[in-house]
């Protein structure tokens, strides 16, 4: 790889880190794990950089890899992974930030997300960022009409699971 396409996929990673940080959240229990995985996504990413050819936002194209290395990883360990304490996943986030009941809604949130599938928390994590459905079918590889669906189901799910 040359120079210069090292340097502009260095300065891409660094700039959309953050993406990679919250799909690790999402699906590793921990510090060790979420590192592995960050460095797993970082090597996927570099892999494939050569073939990415600009058809969508980097960002969209990062998600992508993201999501699918982290499901392919989460599906190969064929157990499921225990919920963990909040205050063991918060990265680069001062607990001060926020008050008390935004703390425990996140807390909550974050439990019932675990709890849904690999493609449901892929799509949930998309919405929450505020990505639009056309962007969400892109990157998860469905139809706009499908993601629209699932996340109807995937509301009222978490709405039963926060609300039993």
């Amino acid at each position: 790889m040359n120079k210069e396409l090292e340097h502009n996929f260095v300065t891409e990673l660094q700039d959309n880190q953050n993406i990679v940080h919250k799909v690790c959240t999402l699906y590793t229990n921990d510090k060790e794990s979420h590192n592995d995985l960050f460095q797993e996504i970082t090597i996927q990413l570099w892999k494939a950089y050569p073939k990415f050819r600009g058809e969508s936002k980097f960002s969209t194209w990062m998600y992508r890899v993201a999501l699918n290395t982290a499901i392919t990883l989460y599906r190969k360990s064929k157990r499921r992974i225990d919920t963990q304490d909040y205050e063991s996943i918060i990265f680069k986030i001062k607990a001060d930030e926020y008050d008390e009941t935004e703390e425990q809604q996140l807390k909550l949130m974050y439990k019932a997300v675990r709890q849904l599938g690999d493609i449901d928390k892929a799509l949930v994590f998309m919405y929450l960022e505020d990505k639009n459905y056309t962007e969400i079918a892109e990157t998860l590889g469905i139809t706009e009409v499908n993601a629209r669906v699932k996340m109807n189901r995937i509301k009222t799910k978490l709405k039963t699971i926060l609300n039993p």
